[in-house]
């Protein structure tokens, strides 16, 4: 349980102790941080509920042509294991490059922010610590939404969907993001809804379409729920909420004042939505997590007293140490994930 609250420390140390960094030593901090959390994602030994799931991926690729493993439905996650067991790698490998993808996405878009310390840290209690450690192939796909939102965010549409369809290669759900584009655009927006709606027929041909019968059959009529479902689609729709009464004290430009405006709503609506089939909605909002994080670490901005700044940063730290105690503590699978275990230890 303690690499859990090192890794939330140190964002936290940060925020709470802030100190002055050239551009340079700021780029090396931010480097050798990213590295950190990449390689505690990376070296984990059966660490998450999916460790035998994806074990089991990296032994199909063993036996995989490369035909096959681009004709597969994550052909991205496929190609990943095909390479590593060509070079006579094992998991870790897989592990580490996951970690890396994801850590690249969490920090180029956690410095896209006013407060990067503060959102690194609201990050990981569940981003980092259940999503990258347990859910590799979403995780990756996520890592590269974050990606693709900096880039909306900065209104390069074509750049987003890019990054969104790489991630789909990884696991199909990100093509649902795709829409986002065409909504978010300030500018062109008929060619950019035109080109985002290209771009959504192209990835639901490519990774979704041909398995939507079996998705619908597996997760909405088979009525799975995910314990906790709610609460999570909860989390994402505070925020969210927050947004859509405070985004004019946010002195966000139009691009990005767009574009979360409709994932606040999406967030939003995800709440009747878990109640059909919380599975589903579910693993769907996982991709809604930055909204937690663009809109917690602009929240002590919208005050110009310091001391109110400063008693919201404190409520934001708590909240989330709380948010990562009771997950240790009281979340059904939180087994799967203690203790924290680091393979070059198991191998001693």
């Amino acid at each position: 349980m303690l690499p859990y609250w090192i890794l939330f420390l140190i964002p936290a140390v940060g925020v709470l102790a802030p100190y002055r960094l050239t551009p340079d030593s700021r780029r090396v901090m931010w480097w050798l941080v990213g590295s950190l959390f990449a390689l505690a994602i990376g070296l984990r030994f059966e660490v998450g509920g999916d460790w035998g799931a994806y074990l089991g991926y990296l032994n199909r690729a063993s036996a995989m042509t490369l035909f096959e493993v681009f004709t597969s439905k994550d052909p991205g996650y496929y190609l990943l294991n095909w390479l590593v067991m060509k070079l006579g790698g094992n998991i870790y490998w897989v592990n580490l490059a996951c970690g890396a993808i994801v850590m690249t996405g969490v920090v180029a878009f956690v410095r896209d922010q006013p407060l990067p310390w503060l959102a690194l840290m609201v990050a990981v209690p569940y981003l980092i610590v259940v999503v990258a450690m347990g859910y590799s192939r979403q995780a990756v796909a996520l890592g590269f939404v974050l990606l693709g939102l900096v880039a909306l965010g900065d209104g390069k549409v074509r750049t987003f969907v890019v990054w969104v369809l790489i991630g789909a290669a990884f696991h199909r759900s990100a093509v649902l993001l795709l829409p986002v584009a065409g909504l978010a655009a300030s500018q062109s927006r008929l060619i950019s809804l035109a080109w985002a709606g290209m771009a959504t027929l192209i990835g639901g041909y490519l990774f979704l379409f041909d398995s939507a019968d079996d998705l619908w059959t597996n997760y909405v009529e088979a009525n799975y729920q995910s314990e906790g479902g709610l609460i999570r689609v909860l989390m994402n729709a505070v925020p969210a909420g927050l947004y859509l009464v405070l985004q004019r004290y946010l002195q966000l430009k139009e691009d990005e004042r767009r574009l979360w405006w409709w994932l606040s709503v999406l967030a939003i609506a995800c709440i009747p939505l878990v109640i059909m089939s919380s599975t589903a909605t579910d693993r769907v909002a996982l991709y809604l997590i930055p909204v937690q994080i663009f809109l917690f670490s602009r929240l002590p901005l919208i005050s110009r007293d310091s001391r109110w700044s400063t008693l919201i940063v404190l409520s934001v730290v708590a909240y989330y140490a709380v948010v990562l105690n009771v997950w240790l503590f009281f979340a059904s699978n939180a087994q799967s994930w203690l203790p924290y275990q680091l393979s070059i230890l198991s191998m001693l």
